[in-house]
């Protein structure tokens, strides 16, 4: 550190402490690399977990919303935005359902995809609707949210928790037929195409036919929450279109606006009029800016081909990864390289949480869930030389760590 520029510690006493923060402050960014307070520079294989679609600094994106904030930056939904509608009609013909919901974040996509569901049982006569949810499942940190989430650590100390949920195990449709046999009150089954927090789990392409099959059946909704590994990021706009199959609900967010907050539930056809005026609502929903971050993400991501970057290189960064821990693989230390596109967990035999600090002293940006994979989830704009840097920085640390007592 130069005289000139002294060094700043990254603390924040008076805000909540509800993260277990790496003492890094980011400055800013350029493509797939961020420079912290203190001149340091990282390169970013995790995306802001999934949502920096574009990258930092993208030369089209930021004069647009430049140009946007000079304009309106939010109004409220008492009025037409135009730009919802421009947004919307986008995503309808991208994922063939038929309208959407706009709102902020994940969460309030997840929320708003629950009372969906139960209002949907609601108008069928069903007092006490059920929703199947799943194992290791992530869905937000709200009540009803996290009600539905599978990870007991996170709900602990929040109980009671909201009742109304049957939980089954990922990948296992006869589990799925007995937990809800002879049960009248289910209304729909909610899961994520590929879980994100849960240790990049993928939902097997088969088991996603059968359970559309099951809904069709038995007048389900079937809800893919496509939060985390939608957009593009599996190397198709949806995970879920890999089964080749159309949910009824899909919440998204994440790298839907590139960093600017935005989310949305998509609904098909069973699902576009369950809501009504009153039934539902946002004040930062789909504003203005939002909504000018949507559109133009979308835009360059389909300019820029950034579909079949994400599933090359997505593809390249996996083959490395295997080959550069393949004596690891073979004796199991560590387990599995799992996910598509650039969504990838690497799956290890012990805890490996010390990684993300590891990582970031050597200049490379990831993060640990289920505290044992670690996920990669870079910019969609991400190079295959980037990608070999990845490699380059990780796998010398993941097997002194394995090879730690």
């Amino acid at each position: 550190m130069s005289a000139t520029r002294p060094f700043v510690e990254a603390q924040s006493p008076h805000v909540m402490n509800t993260y277990g923060r790496l003492p890094i402050a980011l400055s800013h960014g350029q493509g797939c690399r961020v420079w912290d307070v203190n001149g340091k520079c990282y390169l970013d294989a995790l995306g802001g977990i999934a949502v920096n679609t574009l990258g930092h600094n993208h030369p089209r994106l930021v004069p647009a919303l430049q140009d946007q904030i000079s304009k309106i930056i939010h109004s409220c939904n008492y009025y037409h935005v135009p730009n919802q509608e421009v947004l919307a009609k986008k995503l309808v013909e991208l994922s063939g359902m038929s309208n959407v919901f706009f709102c902020s974040t994940g969460l309030e996509a997840n929320e708003a995809a629950l009372k969906l569901a139960r209002k949907f049982g609601h108008d069928k006569g069903i007092e006490r609707p059920e929703i199947v949810v799943y194992e290791k499942a992530f869905h937000g940190r709200s009540i009803a949210t996290l009600s539905a989430t599978g990870n007991p650590k996170v709900q602990a100390g929040f109980g009671p928790l909201v009742e109304g949920f049957i939980r089954v195990p990922l990948n296992n449709i006869e589990a799925l037929k007995a937990a809800t046999a002879n049960n009248p009150n289910v209304v729909a089954v909610f899961f994520e195409a590929i879980q994100g927090e849960g240790g990049i789990n993928p939902m097997h392409l088969d088991y996603l036919r059968e359970v559309r099959a099951l809904c069709d059946e038995r007048d389900w909704l079937m809800m893919v929450d496509e939060v985390q590994c939608g957009m593009g990021r599996t190397g198709k706009w949806f995970a879920h279109q890999w089964a080749g199959i159309v949910p009824d609900v899909m919440p998204l967010a994440k790298g839907l606006g590139s960093g600017v907050p935005v989310g949305a539930v998509v609904a098909g056809p069973k699902a576009a009029n369950i809501f009504q005026p009153g039934n539902h609502g946002t004040t930062f929903g789909g504003n203005p800016l939002a909504m000018r971050a949507g559109v133009e993400t979308i835009r360059i991501m389909e300019e820029d081909g950034l579909l079949a970057n994400a599933e090359k290189v997505g593809r390249h960064l996996s083959d490395a990864l295997k080959q550069a821990l393949a004596a690891e693989l073979a004796t199991g230390a560590v387990k599995e390289i799992r996910g598509q596109g650039l969504m990838i967990g690497v799956d290890l035999s012990k805890p490996c949480g010390a990684l993300v600090q590891q990582c970031a002293d050597h200049g490379l940006l990831i993060s640990v869930t289920a505290d044992t994979v670690i996920r990669l989830v870079p910019p969609l704009i991400i190079t295959e030389a980037e990608a070999d840097e990845v490699v380059r920085l990780l796998a010398p640390l993941v097997k002194q760590l394995l090879q730690a007592a």
